[in-house]
């Protein structure tokens, strides 16, 4: 199962979960990041980018997490991407595999010998280095493409020229790829990051203190991680929509959190670096659930549900079939907090006194919310679908039922 396939699509359980948890949305997490946003001037790619922007974007991640730490010179989902073309029997797989081995030994060679990770040198190195390690970052995304969609894999231009010519195909004919928008667009948002909060964030902490590519210990769901420095989930953004922070970024970092429950990373802050704007927002843990509304639950009680909504379906899929469909009901229904008497029905804190009358929302805010929730069936007392229905679906009217139309109407 993929976390980012399953955030996107708003029918899926692990949407729907959520949707239900962060119950004031992602408006105030939004003002909040506004008043962090640090960005003045912007990094905006070539035309040779073009569809590409994807791939600038996992190198210049890979890129940033090396100069916190090397301990893992070559990404492990570019290697697997490596690994799975060493299965196929064609010749042009065959040849890709080696040339993806060759380009391990060089990117690990390459690591190491500019010392990428050292607080006593600069976070960026001579200009004609930082090129060719972006060709080399830039090719190992190619990769990771196989490893994440095989299907996308073979319109990369690192798959289209080993099957035009498989003996051609070698390791600088690979590095060759690259068109220089692209490679100058990775560069370019490194330096952005040099002398910024970025860096100095790298300059007060070590190496040791850093985990590249964090996973997490689920198999349910395939979800990893840009980097964790010292207690800081962080994830990079490259997207040129700087200036706000998409509902969908907010899911990904709380769904990070949530998949730590052996709390192996000890996470008490959270943060987003856009790498085109050079902006770093952080969160301390406490406030960053605040401003979602996810006030619901504990920590480990939130991470309990999250672990049984994972375990209890295929969470990042929308439900096929009507069965499938009432089981997902009925493990939301089993996994909704539930509110005790006297508190919000939003966000469960406890109602201010009202004359003696029992409160069921605690202010102006959990109402509007509220009723957001209700219409999208995710709050008692609206729809029971539990989720938003299709646009094209019709719905089904009772035979009983008298239907009259709007002219009809107009006409008693």
């Amino acid at each position: 199962m993929s976390l980012t396939s399953g955030i996107h699509c708003p029918r899926t359980p692990l949407r729907r979960f959520l949707d239900r948890e962060l119950s004031a949305g992602a408006h105030p997490l939004r003002r909040n990041f506004r008043a962090q946003y640090q960005g003045e001037h912007m990094v905006l790619p070539g035309l040779g980018v073009g569809t590409e922007a994807g791939t600038v974007g996992t190198a210049i991640d890979y890129r940033l997490r090396l100069a916190f730490t090397a301990a893992k010179p070559v990404d492990p989902v570019a290697s697997a991407g490596i690994l799975l073309a060493g299965t196929h029997a064609s010749t042009a797989f065959r040849r890709m595999h080696a040339v993806g081995q060759e380009l391990v030994a060089r990117l690990h060679e390459t690591v190491l010998r500019l010392q990428l990770d050292d607080r006593g040198l600069p976070m960026d190195r001579a200009h004609d280095e930082e090129e060719n390690l972006a060709r080399l970052l830039l090719a190992a995304a190619w990769y990771q493409v196989n490893y994440r969609t095989s299907m996308g894999f073979g319109y990369t231009p690192l798959a289209i020229t080993a099957r035009e010519d498989p003996a051609a195909f070698t390791l600088e004919r690979l590095l060759e790829l690259p068109h220089r928008d692209m490679v100058a667009d990775v560069v370019a948002q490194l330096y952005k990051a040099v002398s910024g909060p970025l860096d100095a964030l790298r300059a007060r902490t070590r190496p040791e203190d850093c985990t590249p590519g964090p996973t997490f210990p689920t198999d349910r769901i395939t979800a990893d991680a840009d980097l964790c420095v010292d207690g800081l989930l962080l994830d990079f953004k490259s997207t040129r929509h700087t200036r706000t922070i998409r509902q969908a970024e907010a899911w990904q970092l709380t769904s990070y959190l949530l998949l730590d429950t052996n709390d192996r990373y000890r996470i008490d802050t959270l943060g987003l670096y856009l790498t085109r704007s050079g902006t770093l927002a952080t969160w301390p843990v406490e406030e960053y659930l605040e401003l979602l509304g996810a006030c619901r639950r504990e920590l480990p009680v939130f991470r309990t549900a999250f672990t049984e909504l994972l375990e209890g379906c295929t969470a990042d899929a929308e439900p096929y079939g009507q069965d499938e469909e009432n089981q997902v009901r009925h493990l939301l229904e089993h996994l909704a907090p539930v509110a005790a008497p006297g508190h919000c029905l939003v966000c469960t804190r406890r109602c201010p006194q009202s004359g003696g009358r029992r409160r069921e929302l605690c202010s102006s805010w959990c109402r509007s919310r509220a009723q957001t929730l209700r219409n999208r069936g995710l709050l008692a007392g609206g729809p029971g679908h539990l989720l938003p229905r299709r646009l094209n679906q019709r719905v089904q009217v009772p035979e009983d039922c008298e239907v009259v139309s709007l002219r009809a109407l107009l006409a008693r």
